[in-house]
């Protein structure tokens, strides 16, 4: 089972761009699962045909305690017969986000979410790098494979670049590891040269250069 994070600043694409991968894996008859790190909520909904789900710290605090949590109120199958789970987050403005996403990953390990027959589990994560939830999949040592959705707009790379030292911090004492960078393109001047140059400066390579097109938008 291969356990995927895919990381980059808010807003740039990354939970479009890992439901349209993992929709592509479905369809090759592969088992996926995604962990939406993110107390948006949105890393599931285009597998699930646009509709909203129950996170894990929405049920939690419905029930008052994560121990009648039940396995079912927070997993949902989707396209491709993708499980969908959402960590949720706090109410807007207290707590960190942090707190969700390892709730949600201890739950799911707990009530045994990560099945053999899994091929993939996709965590999409926030793109806040100062945040407590950044780290998570990372730091439990769940995700191994880092993937950074950026563009060749100056503030998607700046951010790519910050992500990429955060990650560094957790290289040395994991198995985790950079393994590339993904431009989801905003057609601007010398997109493919200036996202390329960013990943040969981080050791890395571009894994996918993805035209602006109407078809991959959410």
């Amino acid at each position: 089972m291969r356990q995927i994070a895919i990381y980059g600043k808010g807003g740039i694409g990354k939970s479009t761009t890992t439901q349209n991968t993992v929709a592509g894996l479905a369809s090759l008859g592969k088992k996926v699962m995604i962990v939406g790190c993110d107390p948006k909520a949105d890393s599931t909904r285009l597998i699930l045909h646009a509709k909203a789900q129950a996170t894990v710290m929405d049920k939690v605090r419905e029930l008052g305690t994560v121990e009648d949590l039940e396995l079912d109120d927070i997993l949902k199958v989707g396209y491709g017969d993708v499980k969908c789970v959402e960590s949720g987050g706090p109410e807007p403005g207290v707590g960190c986000a942090g707190r969700g996403v390892i709730t949600a990953i201890n739950f799911l390990e707990e009530n045994g979410a990560y099945t053999p027959d899994l091929d993939f589990v996709f965590y999409d994560v926030l793109g806040d790098v100062v945040c407590g939830g950044f780290a998570m999949p990372i730091r439990e040592n769940k995700a191994e494979e880092i993937y950074i959705v950026c563009s060749g707009e100056m503030m998607a790379m700046y951010a790519a670049n910050n992500i990429a030292k955060g990650i560094l911090k957790y290289a040395s004492s994991g198995k985790v590891r950079l393994a590339g960078l993904i431009c989801n393109a905003r057609k601007t001047d010398k997109e493919y040269e200036l996202v390329d140059a960013l990943a040969k400066k981080l050791s890395t390579q571009m894994i996918h250069f993805v035209p602006r097109d109407n078809q991959v938008q959410s």
